[in-house]
């Protein structure tokens, strides 16, 4: 498919998106104010044409509201998934990046290396099923682990980094593997079958980010301030989170997972905006890293107010 093509599939669901519901004359007149619009009309053939391939190209459903001859896109799709939005959103960000380079020294993106050298290759040992062959190098550990083979189940994009999960072979069992920290990556020309039971959103649904504990999944409290909230409410740190109390000075967050050490960390990044108020073993884990790390600074007495903070830093 055409570039040209895949950005004017990517102009169609993004008005689309932004409108909700759209009829064929407004669109007709989004058309006209489009970078796409070199004097021909949104004639309806190559709207259809269009249509059929965003459908494709996005895995998404295109409908139209008999009743009010309004177009939209089908929310209950379960191929609307995470993955075709995310592809939509990057797609549809870069093209409007591209669209303002007289403008990129003030813009600035988050950097995902990760994805530079082996994320192409993975895909393609997902797509055909086939191990693949690396070295790797924690950062736990003084020297890397060479001829690491696994056959690759999935992979994940979470704070910044990808990792792709699988059978080593050698062990037996399923693991998670950095993308930056894998060397030498290689396709294995062997073809392995995926077991029936492997389901990726099963395997990730108790769980906050990339670890993933085999202990019991428990119910998290957390009372967080009303500044908070409100970046809680806009993004939530879980699929689980369920608001349950409202009051002046606080809001109540509930959450269903496994109390990770990823999730202990992220809640240590709220700061004192958030308190955990259960479960015991969470709130242990949280008050313990936080006596860890005050054990860093001895010679500093930690501030007890507003102001002994300010003249600290």
């Amino acid at each position: 498919m055409a570039n040209q093509t895949i950005n004017r599939c990517v102009w169609l669901v993004d008005t689309i998106r932004r409108h909700g519901r759209i009829t064929r004359r407004q669109l007709e007149e989004a058309w006209e104010r489009s970078p796409y619009y070199e004097g021909k009309p949104l004639s309806r053939r190559t709207f259809c044409n269009h249509r059929l391939a965003a459908e494709e190209l996005f895995r998404i459903n295109i409908l139209c509201d008999t009743k009010s001859f309004e177009y939209y896109i089908d929310e209950d799709d379960e191929n609307n998934d995470s993955v075709t939005g995310w592809l939509l959103n990057s797609v549809s960000l870069n093209d409007t990046l591209v669209g303002a380079r007289e403008i990129t020294d003030r813009i600035f993106v988050e950097n995902v290396p990760s994805a530079r050298d082996y994320l192409g290759i993975v895909i393609d040992a997902l797509k055909g099923h086939h191990p693949v062959r690396f070295d790797y190098h924690p950062y736990t550990r003084s020297l890397p682990t060479a001829g690491v083979v696994i056959e690759p189940y999935f992979l994940k994009l979470f704070k910044q980094r990808w990792y792709v999960v699988g059978r080593n072979v050698a062990e037996g069992r399923v693991k998670t593997y950095a993308l930056d920290r894998i060397r030498g990556l290689k396709i294995q020309p062997r073809v392995f079958v995926l077991p029936a039971d492997t389901d990726p959103k099963s395997y990730f649904k108790d769980a906050y980010g990339i670890m993933v504990d085999k202990g019991e999944t428990r119910r998290v409290v957390l009372r967080v301030d009303t500044r908070q909230a409100k970046y809680l409410r806009a993004l939530p740190l879980h699929h689980s989170q369920v608001e349950e109390e409202v009051n002046d000075g606080y809001s109540r967050f509930t959450y269903r997972l496994r109390l990770t050490a990823d999730f202990v960390s992220e809640i240590i990044s709220l700061g004192n905006q958030v308190v955990v108020e259960a479960p015991r073993e969470l709130r242990a884990m949280v008050i313990t890293r936080l006596r860890d790390t005050l054990a860093n600074y001895p010679d500093q007495s930690p501030p007890t107010t507003t102001a002994d903070l300010s003249q600290t830093s």
